[in-house]
This record gives C-alpha cells, sequence and structure tokens, in this order.
C-alpha cells in the first residue's frame, strides 16, 4: 500500500475509502458497510484489504482504536485521528485537482 501522509504518495482507493468511512466510530464490519454503501455498492473490501489498511493506518496514527473496551464479540472499534484528516483532505485535495484537469481536457479537447 501506499504512504498516507499529506503531501506524500497517492493513497490507494481502499485506504482512501477506510479514511472516508470514518466521519463517526466504527468497527470492521461497520467500515465495510459503510464503503459499500457510500460507493453504491461499487467498492467491497474484503477482510483482509480491510484489515491491511487498518494496521498499516493504526501505525501511521491516521486512525485508532476508541477508549472503550472491545465488546463481548472482540470488534474493536476505530476513530481518525486529526493527522488522518489532514491525511484524507490533502488527497481529496489531489484527486479534486486530477479529475478538474481530467475534465478539462476531455471537455475542450485541449489545454484550458
Amino acid at each position: 500500500m501506499a504512504k498516507v501522509e499529506a503531501g506524500g504518495e497517492p493513497m490507494t482507493e481502499s485506504v482512501f475509502r477506510v479514511l472516508a468511512a470514518l466521519g463517526e466510530p466504527l468497527h470492521g464490519y461497520g467500515i465495510m458497510q459503510r464503503v459499500k454503501e457510500e460507493s453504491d455498492g461499487a467498492a467491497i473490501l474484503g477482510p483482509a484489504t480491510l484489515y491491511a489498511a487498518l494496521t498499516q493506518l493504526e501505525k501511521q496514527g491516521h486512525i485508532r482504536r476508541t477508549a472503550e473496551p472491545e465488546d463481548t464479540r472482540g470488534k474493536k472499534t476505530y476513530l481518525i485521528t486529526d493527522r488522518g484528516r489532514a491525511a484524507l483532505a490533502a488527497e481529496a485535495a489531489r484527486l479534486e485537482a486530477l479529475a478538474r484537469r481530467g475534465l478539462a481536457v476531455a471537455r475542450k479537447g485541449g489545454r484550458t
């Protein structure tokens, strides 16, 4: 997976979607469901992809587990951190700039 830093390498789509799903505290299955809902079913994260992203994001300080104890089924709940929000905002801005340029070329067929 790509490094997730504000101004760093681009994020993978999976990492971006996981961070974007964490507008509220969620456990792994909740994140998977949120990603599916927000993409109208176009993006489905498998458990291996999800937990690899969560592990990476937690190591990088972009997410953290809540202070609440795990529930009886062992579900861990995750929150996005300020650092994660900054990285998400930087990536969203990068993608927005790419989209604007692509649309400009597609609509006008040349330079803008």
